[in-house]
């Protein structure tokens, strides 16, 4: 269950994207642009930098930009992601590229990105530079985590788990990291304290994925909403198939041999014969533990991390 302040939080956002389209000619540039930020989700980046501002006390005014730059970077990479994942929909509703055609959703997703830099110049509050390099920095992580993990899907050696885990930290926890440290300084706060604060969302983004590939494999699909063994069916180098050839690389490649959706009951099977199931969620949880550290260190120093709190168990605390 939602947290009502988060609910709070994440209603002021939604307010302020309603009320700051994008306007411009010609209209089919800004038509996606708009089309892909209305496709809702959780708005977990806006939130963590809400939350950031509000746990030293900001002002929220000028933490609103800052997580409308997060999410339209965001959404500039989706945009871009499913193209190269040639993806036809994205949370139930055709994918830009689908709606309109390539070239447009190649330039929107480029003036998406181009339209952050408009946001961040317009900001007025604390720490404006600083804000500036932490999101510069994201944004390539970002776009090499992007390059790796395409890199992976065709790679004919193996994976390490140390590179699959380096490639989700760039591809996805970075900008939970950054969301939270850029909204904390967006209230002024203690530059030497917002690196614990980035710490524990990028802590709680690795677990976020960890869990996400568990229910992916193992979670009901009535829960999930997601039909269950995609990333089998796809074939998708996961932490799952990467530590299943690590163990017995024949079996698992006579496995995924297998056409179709018929490979996804026997791989699953196997994969609990192998513990993978208990493996994937000690990880998670590991990564959970950590995110915890952040916190008890960000309590000493006085900060009310209640909200940080209720975030986590809010993404975490999922159903199988």
């Amino acid at each position: 269950m939602i947290n009502s302040q988060i609910q709070h939080l994440q209603e002021s956002y939604i307010q302020y994207l309603e009320q700051n389209p994008f306007l411009g000619k010609p209209q089919n540039l800004y038509d996606p642009m708009n089309y892909i930020l209305s496709l809702g989700g959780k708005r977990v980046r806006p939130l963590l930098s809400l939350i950031g501002n509000k746990s030293a006390k900001g002002d929220i005014s000028n933490a609103l930009p800052i997580a409308h730059l997060v999410e339209v970077f965001h959404n500039f990479s989706l945009v871009h992601d499913d193209i190269m994942d040639n993806a036809d929909v994205r949370r139930g509703k055709p994918t830009v590229h689908i709606k309109w055609d390539m070239p447009t959703a190649i330039l929107s997703g480029d003036n998406l990105l181009v339209k952050t830099f408009e946001i961040w110049n317009k900001y007025s509050g604390p720490f404006k530079q600083e804000i500036l390099e932490c999101y510069i920095q994201t944004a390539v992580d970002v776009c090499e985590g992007q390059q790796k993990d395409m890199d992976f899907a065709t790679a004919e050696e193996s994976i390490s788990e140390n590179a699959y885990l380096d490639m989700i930290r760039q591809k996805t926890a970075v900008l939970l990291g950054a969301a939270l440290k850029m909204g904390f300084l967006s209230a002024g706060g203690d530059p030497l304290h917002s690196d614990t604060f980035y710490q524990f969302a990028l802590q709680t983004g690795m677990s976020f994925q960890m869990m996400d590939d568990y229910l992916d494999s193992f979670g009901s699909e009535s829960k999930t909403g997601k039909k269950q063994g995609g990333d089998i069916i796809e074939g998708k180098n996961t932490w799952l198939k990467i530590k299943s050839l690590e163990i017995d690389a024949i079996k698992t490649n006579a496995l995924f041999s297998i056409q179709g959706e018929l490979r996804i009951e026997p791989v699953i099977q196997y994969w609990k014969e192998i513990g993978l199931d208990v493996g994937i969620q000690k990880l998670a949880t590991t990564y959970h533990q950590q995110s915890l550290k952040s916190l008890d260190q960000l309590k000493e120093w006085g900060y009310d991390v209640e909200l940080l709190e209720a975030l986590s168990h809010w993404l975490l605390g999922r159903d199988n």
